[in-house]
C-alpha cells in the first residue's frame, strides 16, 4: 500500500517538499533523476516549478511523473531546523 500525496512545493536544488495523505513531509531529490529520460527537460527550472499534484502523485507540464511508492521510499522525513 502506498500513500497519496496531498500536496508538492518545489524547492531549492531540485528538491520537493512532499506533503502525503497521512500529513507527513518529506523531501524529494530530483537531482538523481534529471539525467535520465524525460526528466532531463527539468533542469530547466521553469519546468521544474511546474510540478503539481496529479491523482494521488505528482506530475511536471512535459507530462513526466514519479510513483508515490519511489516518491515515499526515496525522500527523507522533512524538519525543521
Amino acid at each position: 500500500m502506498y500513500l497519496a500525496i496531498m500536496n508538492v512545493k518545489p524547492l531549492i536544488d531540485y528538491q520537493l517538499l512532499l506533503t502525503f495523505e497521512n500529513g507527513e513531509k518529506r523531501i524529494f531529490d530530483m537531482k538523481p533523476y534529471l539525467d535520465k529520460g524525460i526528466f532531463k527537460e527539468l533542469k530547466d527550472e521553469k519546468k521544474f516549478k511546474s510540478v503539481r499534484v496529479s491523482f494521488d502523485s505528482i506530475e511536471w507540464c512535459n507530462q513526466a511523473d514519479i510513483d508515490p511508492e519511489v516518491l515515499y521510499e526515496k525522500s527523507v522525513k522533512y524538519s525543521l531546523q
